[in-house]
Order: C-alpha cells, then structure tokens, then sequence
C-alpha cells in the first residue's frame, strides 16, 4: 500500500509538471535501471530535432532521476519510426548513491490516430560516485501519451 501511495503521488507530480513546462509526451516505462524497474517517462522538445527524454525511476530500494539530451531524433527511411541517440546525468539517490553518464540508443513508433507513443531503448550507465562502475544492461520499454498533437505525426 506505502508504494502504491508513492506511485501515485509522483504520477500526479510528473503529470503536473509536465502540463506545465509543455511536454510533448507523458507516460511509463518499464525495464532494469540502477535496480529499479518503473519509472514515470516525459519527452520535451528543444526544436525539430532536438529534445530531452527524462524519467524518474521507483521501485527499487531508491529513486532514479536520468534527464538526457537527444541532440539526433530523426525518422527511420520512410517509415512511421523514429530512432533516437542521446546522453545524459544519471542519479540514483538510495544506499548507496549513485552519480553517472547514461547514453541513449532507442527507436519509437507513434500511431496516427491516437496520441500514443510506444518505444524501447537501450541505455547503458557509466556509474562515477559512489562506485566506479558500467552496466550494459539498461534496457526499457516506453509507453506515452502525446499531447498538443492530433496523432498524426511526431513530438518534433
């Protein structure tokens, strides 16, 4: 019951702020991130092909915030896919703490139609502090809602 007061109280934050700074895209993702393995997902563009892909991340014995840059977010040939590169700080605030880059390499499809965005991605972390260490196995699954769109095109 304690988690699921959590969980809703930082959906309803996430969702909040993400009202207010204009975010193209709210939702969840799911996959293995500096031992947790939920994690409240927002995108907000930069320009038309630029953007940040935040999240921050329960269900381990701490919180994980990751805000990284996606400087290349472009389509795939002609397709309805998109793929994306980026990097980022990647914090872990439990015991122990954790301060580190993560990069980003992940591919979206965005449904015409409805405002829904759905995504995986592979993130691996190069841990600085508290231990210095690399984890190759970050990978996650990326569910969002798009907003200020009518579903026929992409966040950019």
């Amino acid at each position: 019951m304690k988690y699921l007061k959590i969980l809703f109280l930082v959906g309803f934050f996430a969702c909040v702020a993400a009202m207010e700074s204009n975010a193209q895209e709210v939702g969840i993702r799911f996959g293995n991130f500096s031992g947790n393995n939920v994690a409240i997902d927002g995108v907000f563009g930069l320009g038309q092909f630029s953007r940040i892909h935040a999240d921050v991340s329960f269900g381990g014995n701490g919180v994980g915030l990751d805000a990284l840059w996606n400087p290349i977010y472009r389509p795939v040939s002609t397709s309805d896919f998109n793929y994306y590169l980026g990097f980022g700080p990647s914090f872990y605030f439990g015991d122990p703490f954790a301060f580190g880059v993560a990069g980003e390499i992940g591919i979206e499809y965005a449904f015409e139609g409805v405002p829904i965005v759905i995504g995986a991605d592979w993130r691996p972390n190069l841990r600085i502090v508290e231990d210095t260490d690399f984890l190759a196995d970050q990978f996650g699954l990326n569910i969002r809602w798009r907003f200020g769109n009518d579903g026929s095109g992409s966040t950019n």
